[in-house]
């Protein structure tokens, strides 16, 4: 058996303090990389933990400081470590915008701050943005998104929705009326209200006119003030439901579109259990309105609409029924029973949809035309996409494409958060006790390769 020389255990030790030496040099950088920089990946189903792009985009368009005020007490009976949940939540803009400054103030120990900014309940937010404010009592990404949506845009735009017709109420609450879209409506900055010609006593001025299915016929009088409009360079948001134009044929002349007799017939709704005139939306044109689009829209009862070139610059936002057919006599009792008629009914693809463009003056003019009014009204709103349609229209008339977008994501899976402690100790094993042991090891398989 051969003794080892002095050499080879002065090797040996060198050897095992380079080890030691190396062991604690990564040790010591991964902590202040740690410290320093921060990376996170977020593995929760439908990437609930990280912001959505539309809220990434809403951010970029706040071009300076964003400041979040919270009215919040360190503790709360209900919610517990309420400025922890505001703090945490806030942090995830901040890594996408480096000026939002956040800011607590316990409204027990400053009530007169609390009762100067108007703040009622404990954990009340303020936004402020250059001269203009938003106040949040709830906090999640979608009704944040639509604060900043409303910090951002410089001025609200203002809709007027004809009345006194039969038509869709706008801030109706019956199941044909528009009242849950007007709700989002004001919810992302945009202003509405009711216009009747009868109490009209200055010219038709506004950013958006909305027609939505009237049910009675308009006066001469009332046709002539929206053609006038139309002529001055308008925007318009017109929903055409089966049957009568009730007077507004001049309107369709002007525009160049004709509507079919009768409604959609879509077989590919039996597949999700829904009657054949429920038209679905699956294809969508390249447009400002649509891009991106990729959500199933639903269009009870739908027209198609053939658009003559006019002087206007048109673009098919959808069409249904690839499949399907127009049925131009549809009754009620045919609704589930129904098959073409190749003599009177029209063959698929159908366009429902329509978006107009042209030149006045210095200035581009929109037109939105739907075949349409069920796909925005309470009771159908809530199917596919219908709501995110209606808004990305409106935000297109108004001239607004940079808020066209998808709504921010639904939660899906449930959220694991960690204490200050929790996250302590996995540092601290992830970090120290896991090195040691490394270290422990070291050193006991040395000393028994020592004693052998």
């Amino acid at each position: 058996m051969t003794t080892p020389t002095h050499q080879s255990k002065l090797h040996r030790r060198w050897r095992y303090g380079l080890f030691i030496l190396l062991l604690f040099t990564l040790v010591g950088t991964l902590g202040y990389l740690s410290l320093e920089f921060r990376t996170q990946w977020d593995l929760s189903q439908n990437s609930r933990n990280s912001l959505s792009q539309t809220s990434i985009d809403l951010l970029n368009q706040l071009d300076g400081p964003l400041f979040v005020t919270v009215y919040a007490t360190q503790q709360d009976l209900q919610l517990g470590d309420i400025r922890g949940i505001i703090n945490t939540f806030i942090s995830t803009y901040q890594r996408f915008k480096s000026d939002l400054i956040l800011d607590f103030i316990d409204p027990i120990e400053q009530p007169q701050q609390a009762e100067k900014a108007g703040v009622k309940l404990n954990g009340e937010i303020i936004l402020r943005f250059e001269d203009r404010t938003e106040r949040l009592t709830t906090i999640n990404e979608q009704s944040f998104a639509n604060a900043l949506m409303r910090l951002a845009r410089t001025s609200k735009k203002q809709l007027l929705a004809l009345t006194n017709h039969g038509e869709r109420k706008i801030n109706g609450v019956t199941q044909r009326d528009l009242g849950n879209f007007n709700h989002k409506l004001l919810e992302v900055g945009f202003e509405s209200k009711a216009l009747s010609f009868i109490d009209q006593t200055t010219p038709l001025n506004t950013d958006i006119l909305v027609i939505a299915s009237p049910q009675t016929a308009l006066l001469e009088g009332e046709v002539a003030q929206i053609l006038d409009y139309l002529t001055r360079g308008g925007n318009l948001l017109w929903l055409v439901d089966t049957g009568s134009l009730h007077g507004l044929q001049p309107l369709a002349e002007k525009l160049g579109i004709v509507f079919t007799p009768g409604a959609v017939i879509d077989p590919q709704a039996e597949q999700l259990n829904l009657p054949l005139t429920f038209a679905l939306g699956t294809h969508y044109s390249a447009h400002a309105v649509t891009a991106n689009f990729d959500y199933i829209t639903v269009f009870p009862f739908a027209r198609q609409l053939i658009v003559e070139e006019d002087g206007w610059h048109s673009t098919i936002l959808t069409e249904v029924a690839a499949q399907g057919w127009v049925k131009t006599n549809l009754s009620t009792e045919q609704q589930n029973e129904v098959n073409f008629d190749e003599e009177n009914d029209v063959a698929g693809p159908i366009s429902i949809a329509v978006a107009l463009t042209r030149i006045i003056g210095d200035r581009e003019q929109r037109v939105i035309v739907v075949g349409n009014g069920h796909f925005l009204a309470n009771s159908y709103l809530g199917n596919g996409g219908n709501l995110d349609l209606g808004i990305n229209m409106i935000n297109w008339l108004a001239g607004d494409e940079a808020f066209i977008s998808i709504q921010p994501r639904s939660t899906i899976d449930s959220q694991l958060t960690l204490s200050e402690q929790q996250l302590t100790l996995i540092a601290a094993s992830t970090f120290i006790v896991l090195p040691l042991i490394f270290l422990i090891c070291g050193f006991f398989i040395s000393w028994y390769r020592k004693r052998r």
